[in-house]
């Protein structure tokens, strides 16, 4: 449990999601010693679920959470918003409708205790149900479109399969040859969403920003948490930041990082807001180097696309690139500059299984979401407080499978890049 490298985040331009809310009131730093029941490594939505559960079952118990940035500025503000309601396209499989069921069953229980929450503290983070488009341009990305309509056919689940026609009436392109949409999914202003669901935990959950957890050291059979400044003695850790984990303990050998790649543009003229749907949409991509594309509630179009191994990539080359694909799918907007372009980390496993449970004693982790997001972080956090407290939980290996062991270095570097280069060429079409 000693430190390596990417001990904490680092990123080249601000969050622009974060850059057009109004500032945050800061919180403090960890200072000095201290002593909790619970540290939470990570403010997060996993981090946040944790402290929640935890909080709630053990109201007696100090739990204390620390941020490496400020809220909103790591990773949960960075991702695109979207909240689905049913399992992830990563662990669909029409097969398994049992475990299938299962999950569908827990997604919709977590994304209800999400909007609860936005709804009874008057979270102000733009969600909206608007369900979500899937749509495909060449032969790859239409065959993983028919998986996914399997899947949602054999669980039963609603959707509208849509031609390249209503596509267009839709989206406002005529860029995708067909696609379907489905109604279980709400969009969400992420980094809104965050900063209020840690401004609304209860008071005696501790938030700390700009402390990074730079060690987690045995203690006399407790836990110290190093920070710049302070540290904290506590029985247990949760390791909730994701790749940043590896630093602190997490199995090297199981968990990478990634960087993935989004861009806002400025409020569109009304006349192109009403050309590409004018109410908010959100459109995820068949292929895994296709694009994420949605529109916001003040007339903006996003685009996420792209991602780099374990280091970023420089901005300006990725909003020439980001530009591209969006000119290729909207040439009317060629002369609309970004007017926020970012980047952000995710935690990568070569199954798509997180890693999740107790690493050693009192010590636990739920890392690599392989992009999964907001509800399945609630969900991963809400049980592994359950296991911390030696409760009864979710089968968390049992349906989401055991992360796979990946290559050392520098053998996994070259396999992620002849991996990514065969499926940019099955994916080229859409890129």
């Amino acid at each position: 449990m000693t430190t390596s490298k990417m001990v904490q985040p680092s990123h080249l331009r601000p969050c622009g999601w974060q850059a057009l809310l109004p500032p945050a009131t800061p919180r403090p730093e960890l200072h000095g010693d201290q002593i909790a029941d619970l540290v939470i490594v990570g403010a997060g939505y996993t981090g946040v679920a944790v402290a929640q559960t935890y909080h709630s079952l053990a109201p007696d118990r100090r739990v204390v959470m620390l941020d490496a940035e400020t809220v909103g500025e790591g990773s949960p503000g960075r991702n695109s918003g979207f909240m689905l309601e049913i399992a992830l396209a990563s662990d669909a499989s029409s097969d398994q409708l049992a475990r299938m069921s299962t999950l569908n069953a827990l997604s919709r229980q977590a994304m209800a205790k999400l909007k609860a929450q936005v709804d009874d503290h008057a979270i102000e983070c733009q969600l909206q149900r608007t369900g979500t488009y899937r749509a495909a341009r060449g032969g790859e990305g239409r065959r993983a479109l028919a998986q996914y309509r399997d899947f949602l056919e054999a669980s039963g689940l609603s959707y509208e399969r849509l031609e390249r026609e209503q596509l267009s009436v839709a989206l406002g392109t005529r860029y995708y040859a067909e696609g379907l949409y489905s109604p279980d999914c709400y969009l969400v202003q992420p980094a809104a969403l965050i900063r209020g669901l840690v401004d609304t935990l209860p008071e005696a959950i501790d938030c700390r920003e700009q402390s990074p957890a730079l060690a987690v050291q045995r203690d006399n059979g407790a836990w110290r948490i190093t920070t710049p400044n302070g540290s904290i003695r506590a029985l247990q850790v949760v390791l909730a930041n994701n790749a940043f984990s590896r630093s602190l303990g997490a199995d090297h050998s199981r968990l990478a990082a990634i960087y993935t790649y989004a861009a806002l543009t400025a409020r569109l003229d009304p006349t192109l807001t009403a050309a590409i749907g004018a109410a908010p949409w959100g459109l995820l991509p068949t292929h895994r180097l296709g694009c994420t594309l949605r529109t916001t509630w003040d007339g903006r179009l996003m685009i996420r696309a792209q991602y780099s191994y374990e280091q970023e990539r420089d901005n300006a080359t990725v909003a020439a690139d980001l530009k591209a694909s969006l000119v290729a799918r909207y040439p009317e907007l060629a002369d609309i500059e970004f007017e926020r372009v970012w980047g952000g980390t995710t935690g990568l496993t070569y199954n798509g299984a997180p890693l999740w449970g107790e690493l050693a004693d009192g010590v636990f982790v739920s890392a690599g979401c392989n992009g999964g997001g907001i509800v399945k972080g609630t969900l991963l956090g809400d049980a592994l407080a359950r296991l911390a407290l030696k409760l009864p939980t979710v089968d968390v290996p049992g349906l989401f499978g055991k992360p796979s062991w990946m290559p050392p270095e520098p053998i996994r570097k070259l396999a992620f890049n002849a991996i990514r280069t065969i499926e940019r060429h099955k994916g080229r079409d859409e890129a």
